[in-house]
């Protein structure tokens, strides 16, 4: 239901009126290397890619959505490869990885694997950065979207556990595609 929602209505949502979260952004791109590589999991539209490179970064963008790709190719101007989480099998290939609202779509019971495969891909002490709508059970939206909701001390045990370091989460009110009111989670993360 969740990726057939992306794939239906990738231009709408590609197209819409969003703009990168530059701050969050900045302070991601501020803790790489210069001309980093970074891998970006959940591109969507392509608004944060497009951000990133214009900083001179070299970016990786890919989504589980082929008709969203084909929609953030139109913007980025470079290909973005079509890739579920769980098929992600880069080694100590990345400095940072963006996900920016898309772990936020991974069962709870399966996200422990996808952590997994995210520290795989990054290089030693490499940036991950994640943000998830808050909330205490998974649940769907009215679009029929499924959300893990993850509380922050659940996934802050989860990190923690999974021996990540340096772990930040700050939580702030927004919004979403829905319109509605949104508490957020942004993580920071080191492997």
């Amino acid at each position: 239901m969740t990726s057939s929602f992306y794939d239906d209505n990738a231009e709408t949502y590609a197209t819409r009126d969003r703009k990168p979260p530059a701050a969050r952004l900045d302070a991601f791109l501020t803790a790489l290397p210069e001309q980093a590589r970074i891998l970006e999991l959940g591109c969507g539209g392509g608004q944060d890619c497009a951000y990133m490179l214009f900083k001179g970064f070299d970016v990786t963008p890919t989504d589980g959505s082929s008709e969203l790709a084909k929609q953030a190719e139109k913007l980025i101007g470079r290909p973005v490869k079509v890739m579920r989480f769980e098929e992600l099998a880069a080694r100590a290939e990345f400095d940072g990885v963006w996900a920016e609202a898309s772990l936020l779509h991974v069962p709870r019971i399966d996200l422990p694997a996808i952590l997994a495969l995210i520290r795989n891909a990054l290089k030693e002490d490499g940036v991950f950065h994640a943000s998830f709508k808050a909330g205490t059970a998974e649940g769907h939206d009215s679009f029929g979207r499924y959300y893990n909701y993850p509380s922050r001390e659940w996934l802050q045990e989860l990190l923690v556990a999974a021996g990540w370091k340096d772990v930040a989460i700050s939580e702030a009110d927004g919004g979403g595609y829905d319109g509605k009111p949104t508490r957020w989670l942004h993580l920071a993360a080191r492997k």
